[in-house]
């Protein structure tokens, strides 16, 4: 019998509010068994490229990274971010372990091809996680926090989707343990109505996917998120939970099946 293991993905706007930050950081040290975090932080590299008067440019919801904003990311993402949480959890007796994708080479991308004309510079697509690297630390007593941000095997980092990363690692540990992914943002869950935080769609199937997209309902970026959640469904994942970042307990939210 496998195992359990709780991914939580966290998103920058919660990572950048104290009062949220505090309240998932609790949540998660209350998650038994083995775990894994997995933070955003795309707010705060915005902050600090505008204070360095780099100019930050979006396609898609998706960051551009130049050779100075790849400098900014990996700064912000791979330092400021990541270590602050690992000593907020290190002082709540979580023995944490800051990683990037280039760290152990637990995670490996290539940079993203031209699509539509677009160049998104040093943006990785993940090509594969190493589960073995990765299970070795968690049974070791260690806990990931894993900053978004892989590399290309021949010395370069990118700048890569938190979503990706966490629906990535799901999908390869879930060879090693029973895997539960939620993914932990500002809202209660997928909304029916984006106004309405007690309008929780409360499960989510392929076909209930396609339906809500048609029908607009789900749109934006929470269409990557569920494509990401059903993908790591599909891969072997137990479950998907999207939800609030003060409710990672797994008892609320939307679950993806």
């Amino acid at each position: 019998m496998k195992q359990s293991l709780t991914i939580v993905k966290v998103g920058g706007a919660v990572v950048e509010d104290e009062a949220q930050l505090e309240s998932l950081l609790a949540g998660f040290g209350s998650i038994s068994g083995r775990r894994v975090l997995v933070h955003g932080g795309g707010r705060r590299a915005t902050q600090v490229a505008s204070r360095l008067g780099i100019e930050s440019r979006m396609v898609g919801g998706r960051r551009i990274t130049d050779e100075a904003m790849l400098e900014v990311v990996t700064m912000v993402y791979g330092g400021l971010v990541n270590k602050n949480i690992v000593a907020r959890l290190q002082a709540a007796g979580i023995n944490a372990l800051g990683l990037t994708g280039a760290d152990m080479d637990c995670i490996r991308s290539h940079r993203r091809p031209l699509k539509d004309g677009v160049d998104f510079g040093f943006v990785g697509d993940v090509d594969r996680a190493d589960a073995t690297a990765l299970s070795t630390l968690i049974e070791s007593g260690v806990t990931p926090v894993m900053a978004p941000l892989t590399h290309d095997g021949h010395g370069t980092l990118l700048n890569t989707n938190a979503d990706t990363i966490a629906a990535t690692v799901a999908t390869a540990l879930a060879a090693v343990y029973d895997v539960t992914l939620i993914y932990s943002f500002e809202k209660a869950g997928v909304l029916a109505d984006p106004d309405d935080d007690s309008s929780v769609i409360p499960t989510i199937t392929r076909a209930d996917f396609d339906r809500l997209v048609a029908a607009g309902t789900v749109a934006g970026g929470m269409i990557p998120k569920i494509e990401n959640a059903l993908a790591a469904v599909d891969a072997g994942v137990s479950r998907v939970i999207i939800t609030k970042a003060t409710a990672i307990d797994g008892r609320s939210g939307t679950v993806i099946f």
